[in-house]
């Protein structure tokens, strides 16, 4: 695809379609809930599937977690179980088909991960070797060898660091852009600013889904809503146990070529987009204190004031520069706060619910990593009313229990 081609593709994605006669013909209608990263696969597939597809959010694309998210697609050691890993495995793969067939931009440059506790590292140590085990290509790497891994990254103390070599990073904002622009060619149509307040149900079967901005008819109803925490009770009629958690993402102005691969270091994540611009992640959470929780009560994704996101943006760009000290001509250009959409026991959850079967669920963490292969999967699942087997363990009925993987 060349830049004029995808210019075009973009061009098209942000245009609304409020205001058209509502889509019927004996295609299957399906309406998306949520135009982020993961539903904006999903419409992607269903429409290269041959639905018909309209996709609504209540303020445009990527403009929630998938905006706030530091974009790191991986199956690293956090991805238990098996089986789990194998999942993020397979769309790590499923990414590479997307960048090829859309042009979606993406850097395959591996991640290096360490920690300051010995007993932390030496339990990464072990993580690595079982990821070996798994078919990862991951490797603990001396002290002597990262310089030449990554040249311009100070590991300080560091001993050894893991290098998972088939990790990677996009901008999740330009590849949600991209996919919704694929959508459209192939005829689906993108509604915003379009809220979803309800749906309308016959003998327990959906008709359509009620928007501030009209009624829509539909056969299918996906929730890609993210971290959204009342979707699923009041439109799928039933609860998702979830612990949504915050983290702030800031972002520089373009630098000059600085860092090669994703840096997860003590304290700090940093990658460097093609554009240039770093992309660092807050990895201890906002401070425990009264005046945080009584901002963050309203789950906001933006801060109250440019100079209190310059504040945090420059907190974390001291971090950063004790690893990358060429840094220190960095200037913070945003910083977004990013809700994780984060079921209790950290695994996604996928698939119809049991009290309203037209209604599909996706909700999950690493929806950055997940959102070609559940696209894929969750778009077949939609269509042919198949349940797919390797999903069976991320359905929205199963028992929850707290597990803090993240």
């Amino acid at each position: 695809m060349d830049r004029r081609t995808l210019l075009k593709l973009i061009a098209a994605a942000s245009l609304t379609d409020i205001g058209r006669p509502v889509f019927a013909s004996r295609q299957l209608r399906v309406v998306v809930a949520g135009a982020g990263i993961v539903g904006a696969s999903i419409a992607y597939h269903l429409a290269k599937a041959g639905a018909s597809v309209t996709v609504v959010d209540q303020q445009g694309p990527a403009t929630h977690a998938s905006r706030g998210t530091f974009a790191w697609i991986n199956a690293t050691w956090a991805k238990q179980p098996r089986k789990y890993h194998g999942l993020n495995q397979d769309s790590l793969s499923n990414w590479h088909s997307l960048q090829r067939d859309l042009g979606i931009p993406l850097r395959w440059d591996g991640s290096l991960e360490w920690f300051d506790n010995d007993a932390r590292q030496a339990r990464l140590t072990e993580q690595v070797a079982e990821q070996v085990t798994w078919g990862e290509d991951a490797t603990m790497v001396a002290a002597a060898e990262l310089a030449s891994l990554a040249p311009g990254v100070d590991f300080g103390d560091a001993k050894e660091a893991a290098f998972s070599a088939n990790d990677g990073a996009v901008d999740p904002v330009l590849a949600t852009q991209i996919l919704l622009a694929a959508a459209k060619e192939l005829g689906a149509q993108v509604r915003y600013p379009c809220k979803l307040t309800g749906v309308e149900m016959s003998a327990g079967r959906l008709e359509a889904v009620i928007t501030d901005q009209g009624t829509i008819a539909a056969d299918k109803l996906v929730l890609a809503t993210g971290a959204e925490p009342a979707m699923a009770s009041r439109l799928a009629d039933i609860e998702i146990p979830q612990r949504s958690t915050p983290g702030v993402i800031a972002i520089t102005a373009p630098l000059p070529p600085l860092i090669n691969r994703i840096i997860v270091a003590p304290g700090i994540h940093m990658h460097q987009r093609i554009d240039g611009r770093m992309v660092l992640g807050e990895q201890g959470g906002p401070p425990h204190n009264t005046a945080h929780e009584q901002r963050l009560q309203g789950r906001p994704n933006a801060f109250p004031s440019r100079e209190l996101a310059q504040e945090h943006g420059a907190r974390m760009l001291a971090v950063a520069k004790r690893f990358v000290p060429a840094t220190s001509t960095a200037a913070i250009e945003n910083v977004y706060i990013g809700w994780r959409p984060l079921p209790l026991d950290g695994h996604p959850v996928l698939g119809a619910s049991p009290a309203r079967p037209d209604v599909y669920l996706t909700i999950m963490h690493s929806g950055v990593s997940l959102a070609p292969i559940v696209g894929q999967l969750a778009s077949r699942e939609v269509i042919t009313g198949e349940t797919i087997a390797r999903l069976d363990s991320y359905r929205p009925d199963r028992t929850f229990e707290r597990v803090k993987r993240y």
